[in-house]
C-alpha cells in the first residue's frame, strides 16, 4: 500500500499529514519535521510497549526524554501537562525543541497543549495510534486539557509540523476503541457529504473488517474534509464549529458519566442521533435521515442511546457550558438533511430538554 499525503493549507502553518503502514519505522521521513536537539516524547502506559520503542530508536542522534502517563480521558488534566514542562525543562529544551505526540487523541490533546505553552509555543509532531485521532484531533491545531466542570474548557489553537498516522497501529486497537474512531468518521458524511455516506453504508462490512484499503481511503477522505474546513477558518470562527456536530451533547454525556466510561467517540455517536432528533423535533429535518444515521452507526458497533438512568437536567447544565454558547444561550450544531449541517443560535432548551429524556 502506497503512503497518502493530505495538506493544511494554512500559510506559513501549512504541514502535511501522511497516511499509509510502516511510517513510525520510517525515520528518515518523519525526522524531517524535527528541527532542534531537543524533543520529549508523549505517550501512554498502553502505547509504549507498542511503539515507542521504534520512535526512540529514530531519536538516538538527539537529546530526548519519553513521558508515559495514564490512558484515558481521566488523564487530560493540568498535572500531566505540568509533568510534561518539568521534562523539558529538565533536559534544557529550548525553543527549537520539538513535543512528540504518540498515542490517541487524549496524548494529542495534551502534548499539543505543552507545546503551545512551552516558551510560548514550540513544535509538535502528532503521532496518532487510534482512528479517532487520525480523522479528528490530530489535524486541525485543537490542544487542551480537561476540568472537572467540562471537557477542554482550557486550551490552545497550536497546529501541529506534521501528522503521521501510521495505519499499522490499527491492527492493535481494541474494537471497541476502533468502533469510536468510525463514528468521527461517520461525522463528516454526516455534516457535509451525503455521497461519503453513503459510500461509508455500503462499506460498512469492510469497514468492519478493518480492510486496509478501505480504511485508508476513509481516513484519507475524512483528512481532506477536516483539512479543507480548517484551513478556511481555522480557529472556529463560523464554519469549523460544524465539526463539532453531536458534540455539544457528547462532551455532556463523557462528562456526566465520568471521564472514561463513554468513549469519546461513543458519545459523539450518541450525541449526533439526538442532534439529528433535535433537528426532527423543531422541524428543521425529516425524522427519516435521523434514523438513517442511527442505523449506520448502529451497524458500525456504536451506541446510539443514552447510557441507563442519564439525568437530562444534569446534562442540560453541562450542555451549558459549551464554548459554543452565546450570552448564555444553547447554540448547537443541527441539520437540515442528510450532509448538510448549520449551526443553529438560541436553541429552545425545553425541546433539548425533551429530547434529553427521551433518549
Amino acid at each position: 500500500m502506497s503512503t497518502a499525503r493530505v495538506d493544511v493549507v494554512l500559510g506559513e502553518r501549512s504541514y502535511p499529514i501522511w497516511i499509509g503502514p510502516g511510517l513510525l519505522d520510517d525515520a528518515g521521513a518523519w525526522r524531517s519535521a524535527l528541527r532542534g536537539r531537543h524533543a520529549v516524547i508523549v505517550t501512554d502506559v498502553h502505547v509504549a510497549p507498542l511503539y515507542l520503542a521504534r520512535v526512540r530508536d529514530g531519536l538516538a542522534s538527539l537529546t530526548h526524554e519519553t513521558i508515559v502517563l495514564s490512558a484515558g480521558e481521566a488523564a487530560k488534566t493540568l498535572e500531566h501537562v505540568t509533568r510534561i514542562f518539568e521534562t523539558l525543562a529538565a533536559i534544557g529544551a529550548s525553543r527549537d525543541c520539538a513535543v512528540i505526540a504518540l498515542g490517541g487523541g487524549v496524548i494529542g490533546d495534551l502534548a499539543g497543549f505543552a507545546a503551545a505553552t512551552w516558551m510560548r509555543g514550540v513544535d509538535f509532531v502528532q503521532m496518532p495510534t487510534t482512528l479517532l485521532a487520525m480523522v479528528d484531533s490530530s489535524v486541525g491545531g485543537k490542544t487542551g486539557v480537561n476540568l472537572a466542570a467540562g471537557k477542554n474548557l482550557v486550551g490552545a489553537f497550536h497546529q501541529p509540523r506534521a501528522v503521521f498516522a501510521d495505519t499499522s497501529t490499527l491492527k492493535t486497537l481494541p474494537p471497541r476503541e476502533y468502533a469510536a474512531g468510525l463514528a468521527e468518521v461517520v461525522k463528516y458524511g454526516a455534516i457535509g457529504d451525503a455521497e461519503f455516506f453513503g459510500w461509508l453504508e455500503a462499506n460498512v462490512d469492510a469497514l468492519n473488517a478493518r480492510d486496509p484499503a478501505t480504511l485508508a481511503e476513509a481516513i484519507a477522505a475524512s483528512c481532506r474534509y477536516k483539512a479543507a474546513v480548517v484551513a478556511r477558518d481555522e480557529r472556529e470562527l463560523g464554519e469549523r464549529a460544524l465539526l463539532n456536530f453531536g458534540h455539544t451533547f457528547g462532551h455532556a454525556i463523557e462528562a456526566a458519566d465520568g471521564y472514561g466510561h463513554v468513549l469519546h467517540g461513543e458519545a459523539v455517536a450518541i450525541g449526533m442521533v439526538l442532534a439529528a432528533e433535535l433537528s426532527a423535533r423543531i422541524g428543521r429535518a425529516a425524522p427519516h435521515d435521523a434514523a438513517r444515521l442511527a442505523a449506520l452507526l448502529a451497524r458500525l458497533d456504536l451506541p446510539t442511546a443514552l447510557p441507563r438512568n442519564s439525568n437530562p437536567d444534569a446534562l442540560l447544565a453541562r450542555m451549558r457550558l459549551d464554548k459554543k454558547n452565546i450570552s448564555g444561550r444553547l447554540r448547537l450544531v443541527l441539520w437540515r438533511q442528510l450532509g448538510h449541517a448549520e449551526i443553529v443560535p438560541d436553541v429552545d432548551e425545553a425541546e433539548v430538554r425533551a429530547v434529553l429524556a427521551s433518549g
